[in-house]
């Protein structure tokens, strides 16, 4: 699949450029062409809809391309077929306990979620094996369990009674550099172009259309500010990411400072404003899918930046401008992250907004390779890299490359007890890497944390492979390293339809949201590997139902109704 085959079969050939201001009709118009809006897409043409797709950005896919795709399904039918029973209860006490631990009531009906997220959640177990099964069967997608690569992020929780198996790969993406995202969105393009269903790319909904209270269709505007109507006779379904790539909304509703991260540049929140301006209710806007992220390329190439999924290397620490180390630098990535907003209330700062990932040369020879990652081999772009033949030596460097990005940062520099502190940060890490046992953050005592580890040298005997003592002598490396964001999971409340509400609770007549654009009910939580996507099937399986039982309606019948 390539950009010129949507070009030539999507909707810009009956609404492309010589036809400013044209109008045009479907079933079902769907905001973005990324994870959430190809599937809703495939999931309401199966059922005969007709269906358009508008993109913001040039090309297809969003996140989703830049993502492995893989994804987090309850009950789904490869745990089935290894006789592993997912029930309904133990996942829904899992996914409370992870998304609202301070709210979490192993004796209540709900587990201490209220109402609305209960009911969400609810829906995912529902609904989300039987959407990627007909995924699976309609559109040739095909997934696979990695046992031992994807055991359970929170498998050492009691309320955690499935180790494995719900977090699902493409087959095959092991092996592929990039992941498995854009193998599956050139394949999910490919079968929805076949469908009959129209993409436009190069076009930003900028409003939706109302007539007496219903929202009946868009407007969108390509790169040379030509307008089009676009009119559904069904339903509007915004897939159109989060806020991620917005500095004034993520200042505005995130309670700690957070860079751009992973997501899609045009991830910028367009559904936030459309939706309040239509009197919808915003929830969990607090919340993110975090993920660590080196420093300088967010600064110097944000559009390319890739996630660190894992840190690998056994003889490599993170450490913060104090020269302390500041967390298990083996846990899944959400929970790395929460590690970057310890706040100091006497210096009025974040003392680990940006930490120093340091490791040795036995790291630099072995532990190269990962996506995403710091460590990188021979001939790979390592301008993010700094080098000293000492840790005195190292920590010059770290300061000079600190005073670099200050303009970026609020002045982060290093403390003046940076280098004593990291000769005994060293010390005791070697120390507890010789006993085998992390007693300081317990690095390397869930299944989880050895499966993150990353490639590293194999040495007989050892008792925790994520740890091996850092060496007496230079070279030394090191990598600014901050929290990012995957994207954000705050937005327009929905329903388990789909559909978006009201300040009262009720749905806005044709208008639904699917994904990142929309609140995500998991709070805080990240259930496991893939625990974006996986939600996602599920509720652009449910709104494509509904929008299919949405009163047809053709918008040419009567006034074309006021912009909103």
């Amino acid at each position: 699949m390539t950009d010129h085959r949507v070009a030539q079969r999507g909707l810009s050939a009956p609404v492309s450029p010589q036809y400013n201001g044209a109008t045009f009709e479907t079933d079902v118009v769907i905001v973005g062409a990324g994870g959430a809006g190809l599937t809703t897409a495939l999931f309401s043409r199966w059922q005969g809809d007709e269906v358009a797709v508008l993109e913001k950005a040039p090309a297809v896919g969003g996140t989703a391309a830049k993502s492995g795709f893989g994804i987090w399904i309850p009950n789904n039918r490869y745990l089935r077929e290894q006789g592993i029973v997912d029930s309904r209860e133990d996942y829904l006490r899992f996914v409370a306990r992870v998304s609202r631990p301070e709210r979490y009531e192993p004796d209540s009906p709900t587990f201490g979620l209220d109402a609305w997220e209960f009911e969400m959640v609810a829906a995912v177990y529902e609904t989300a094996s039987p959407a990627l099964d007909l995924l699976t069967e309609k559109a040739g997608v095909q997934f696979e369990v990695h046992r031992t690569l994807s055991p359970e992020y929170y498998g050492h929780l009691d309320e955690s009674v499935v180790e494995w198996g719900r977090s699902l790969s493409p087959v095959g993406s092991a092996g592929l550099a990039g992941g498995g995202g854009r193998v599956i969105v050139d394949q999910l393009v490919d079968v929805a172009l076949d469908a009959g269903i129209q993409i436009a790319t190069d076009r930003r909904v900028q409003r939706v259309i109302v007539r007496d209270g219903e929202v009946i269709g868009v407007e969108a505007t390509d790169s040379h500010n030509h307008l089009y109507r676009i009119h559904a006779r069904k339903a509007v379904v915004f897939a159109s990411g989060g806020f991620s790539r917005n500095p004034a909304l993520r200042s505005a509703f995130l309670p700690v400072p957070s860079f751009s991260g992973c997501a899609a540049p045009t991830n910028e929140g367009d559904f936030v404003r459309i939706a309040a301006h239509l009197g919808a209710e915003l929830r969990n806007m607090n919340s993110m899918w975090a993920c660590p992220v080196p420093l300088e390329k967010v600064l110097t190439s944000p559009d390319e930046v890739v996630g660190m999924f894992q840190l690998p290397g056994d003889s490599m620490i993170l450490v913060n401008k104090h020269g302390r180390r500041a967390t298990n630098e083996k846990l899944p990535y959400n929970e790395l992250a929460q590690a970057f907003y310890g706040w100091d209330p006497m210096a009025v700062e974040y003392p680990n907004l940006v930490l120093i990932q340091i490791w040795d040369e036995r790291s630099q020879r072995h532990s190269s390779g990962v996506k995403g990652g710091l460590i990188v081999g021979p001939g790979e772009d390592d301008a993010h890299v700094i080098v000293g033949e000492s840790l005195e030596a190292l920590t010059d460097e770290i300061a000079a490359r600190l005073e670099r990005h200050a303009g970026a940062t609020g002045g982060f520099r290093l403390g003046e007890d940076f280098l004593p502190n990291l000769i005994r940060t060293v010390s005791r890490f070697n120390d507890l890497a010789e006993k085998g046992q992390d007693d300081d953050f317990g690095r390397g005592s869930a299944a989880i944390q050895r499966a993150l580890n990353g490639p590293v040298r194999e040495e007989q005997g050892r008792t925790n492979p994520t740890m091996w003592p850092i060496s007496g002598q230079g070279p030394y490396y090191a990598a600014l390293v901050t929290a990012g964001s995957l994207d954000t999971k705050g937005g327009p409340r929905t329903n388990t339809e789909g559909q978006v509400l009201d300040d009262s609770g009720e749905p806005i007549p044709g208008l639904y949201g699917v994904g990142n654009c929309v609140a995500s009910a998991s709070g805080r939580g990240y259930w496991g590997a893939g625990a974006t996507l996986g939600p996602i099937i599920a509720f652009s399986y449910r709104a494509a139902q509904a929008a299919h039982r949405e009163r047809s309606r053709s918008a040419f019948e009567q006034s074309a109704g006021k912009v909103s």
